[in-house]
C-alpha cells in the first residue's frame, strides 16, 4: 500500500465525482504517473462515471498531464460516463485550444456550469 500523500481531493456532488488539484503546478512526471493512477481506478470503480476536474488554483500544466486527461476521458466515454473540466486559467486554456483539446473535452468557466452540463451528452 502506498503511502503517499493524494495529489488530488475528490468530492462526490449527488454521484459527480468533483477533482481538484493539491498542487499549483503539474509538471512533475512521478506526479502526473500518481494522479492518472488515481483518476483512473476511480473511473474504473464506477458504472458510469461522471467526473469534473476543476483547475481552479493551477498555474501550470505540462502536454504529459494532457495525455493523461485524454487517457482518463476515453475511458470514462468508454464507460458510459462523461469528464468535464472547468476553471482553467486563461493562458492553460489557451493550450487546449492550440492542441484542439478543447473539441474533445467539455470545459466550462465554473465548475457550477460544468455540474449543470451532466445528464446531458
Amino acid at each position: 500500500m502506498s503511502t503517499e500523500a493524494s495529489r488530488i481531493r475528490v468530492t462526490d456532488l449527488q454521484g459527480v465525482m468533483r477533482v481538484e488539484f493539491v498542487d499549483r503546478d503539474i509538471l512533475d512526471e512521478a506526479a502526473i504517473r500518481q494522479i492518472s493512477s488515481e483518476l483512473v481506478r476511480r473511473v474504473d470503480a464506477a458504472a458510469s462515471p461522471l467526473m469534473l476536474i476543476s483547475f481552479r488554483g493551477v498555474e501550470h500544466l505540462s502536454s504529459a498531464a494532457l495525455g493523461a486527461l485524454i487517457t482518463v476521458n476515453s475511458l470514462a466515454k468508454k464507460r458510459g460516463g462523461q469528464l468535464r473540466l472547468s476553471d482553467i486559467k486563461p493562458s492553460i486554456l489557451e493550450v487546449f485550444v492550440i492542441t484542439k483539446l478543447n473539441k474533445l473535452f467539455h470545459i466550462s468557466d465554473t465548475a457550477e456550469r460544468a455540474l449543470e452540463g451532466f445528464g446531458r451528452k
